[in-house]
């Protein structure tokens, strides 16, 4: 079984967890994100501002000029983000490493105590068994309950005797 599991490490660089900081869920570097805060205020400004003239050139009402432009400087703000994604790379590495087989049947015990059992396999769609297939984990879910189905007691008891 080849599962990987990542994480995220820091970009080497001098001190670099001094400019490092967690926005919503993503490393950033804070010179980058003030470069790209300017980039994205000036191409949004620069282009409000511009689309205004034009628009006021071209449109009869003022406010009808205004509202385009608006959304000419909304555009701004999504080209300034692309300009900033281009410039400024992502600041952290993937690193792949295999689970082993001790690792896969701890977490299928953890989960197994958290939820009360794994259910069972025929009772999931075909493409969620085609994807546990693919990402090799179907024989490790059919083999934990296989083992839960011998270490389990038999659940009803037997039925005999007299009358």
């Amino acid at each position: 079984m080849n599962t990987h599991e990542t994480a995220p490490s820091t970009a080497p660089g001098p001190h670099p967890e001094a400019r490092l900081y967690e926005v919503w869920g993503d490393t950033i570097d804070s010179r980058h994100l003030a470069g790209a805060i300017a980039i994205g205020a000036a191409v949004s400004l620069g282009a409000f501002l511009l689309a205004e003239r034009l628009f006021l050139g071209l449109v009869d009402s003022s406010q009808m000029a205004r509202a385009y432009a608006m959304l000419v400087g909304i555009l701004g703000c999504l080209a300034g983000g692309a300009i900033s994604a281009m410039l400024f790379k992502p600041k952290r590495r993937v690193v792949e490493h295999v689970a082993d087989a001790a690792w896969r049947e701890r977490a299928l015990r953890e989960l197994e105590a958290e939820y009360g059992g794994l259910g069972e396999l025929r009772d999931l769609p075909p493409e969620v068994l085609a994807e546990l297939k693919e990402v090799q984990l179907y024989d490790l879910f059919a083999q934990a309950h296989g083992a839960a189905e011998k270490r389990a007691p038999a659940a009803a008891p037997a039925m005999g005797g007299a009358a």
